[in-house]
């Protein structure tokens, strides 16, 4: 799961929804201020330390790695560890180009079966192959640095016996599991499975991002549009944007199946995460009746 300043509720919600072994925030921390969510009406909000780990205490049996891609960070990291596993922090400010680098490096590791602790060094080693001079600032906080996320031998294993076992048939019906769960800009969760393929896997989901980002920026474009002609810091100017771009997109079937099919992949909770407007939450309450209908 990979959270991108999203609020504090909707954060806990989707944690209960897909129940992730990985959570990744990527967005601002200040040290012992705490890590910048936003709250219900979308103003600035710092989440404290004490209140981050007693979350991730109702998660323990669940979420196995955090990764806290912000500055400042490590603070964040050491409430979190008494709950989880493994968690990364950053012990100092870390430029957006480092952050993804690392990222890329860790996951890298991760997907091709290696411990927390190698996909780690993975990271840090990706920023010194780009000559990023930052490799010092992630942090990782371990309790079991043996542990990994897909234990390859295992699934190798069980799939080769599952096809034994099952002969023929379709390919896609002998897979089993979750794979990797996305949720737009709050959006990848690893799940443990049956995988006979991590890259299948990998495939499938950037596909479904893919829709559900495409069909967030159609109506992103829409309601900025819409700023120019309405007042949007006036309750009616919000109204007025919302319904102008609600029949906009009644009136062009093509881009209305476009979002309908974005929200059987990610349900309305990855639009609200997507969508930064604000007008947005009146948006929100017809995406909700169209899945209503549709499903």
């Amino acid at each position: 799961m990979i959270c991108d300043k999203p609020s504090a509720c909707a954060s806990r919600s989707l944690l209960l929804y897909y129940k992730p072994n990985i959570v990744h925030f990527c967005g601002h921390g200040a040290g012992d201020d705490g890590l910048l969510l936003e709250d219900k009406n979308g103003q600035k909000q710092f989440v404290n330390s004490e209140s981050l780990g007693d979350l991730f205490k109702l998660f323990e049996d669940d979420v196995e790695c955090v990764v806290l891609n912000a500055c400042y960070s490590e603070v964040q990291a050491e409430a979190i560890q008494e709950h989880i596993n493994c968690v990364v922090g950053m012990n100092y400010k870390i430029g957006d180009k480092a952050a993804i680098q690392f990222a890329t490096g860790f996951y890298d590791g991760l997907l091709n079966g290696r411990n927390y602790q190698d996909s780690f060094d993975f990271g840090k080693n990706a920023l010194d192959l780009e000559s990023i001079p930052e490799s010092q600032t992630p942090q990782i906080k371990i309790k079991d640095n043996s542990q990994s996320l897909l234990n390859l031998d295992a699934i190798n294993s069980k799939s080769n016996k599952d096809k034994n076992n099952m002969g023929g048939g379709n390919y896609n019906e002998r897979i089993q599991g979750d794979y990797i769960q996305q949720s737009g800009n709050f959006g990848v969760g690893v799940n443990k499975g049956t995988i006979n393929t991590e890259k299948l896997a990998a495939t499938y989901n950037e596909a479904q991002q893919k829709t559900l980002a495409e069909a967030a920026a159609e109506i992103q474009k829409l309601l900025e549009q819409l700023d120019k002609s309405y007042n949007t810091s006036s309750y009616s100017g919000k109204i007025q944007i919302a319904d102008e771009t609600i029949k906009t997109i009644e009136n062009n079937p093509d881009i209305k199946a476009r979002i309908i099919r974005a929200l059987k992949v990610g349900g309305v909770k990855a639009f609200e995460q997507l969508l930064n407007h604000p007008a947005a939450s009146f948006v929100i309450g017809a995406l909700e009746d169209w899945q209503k209908k549709n499903n």
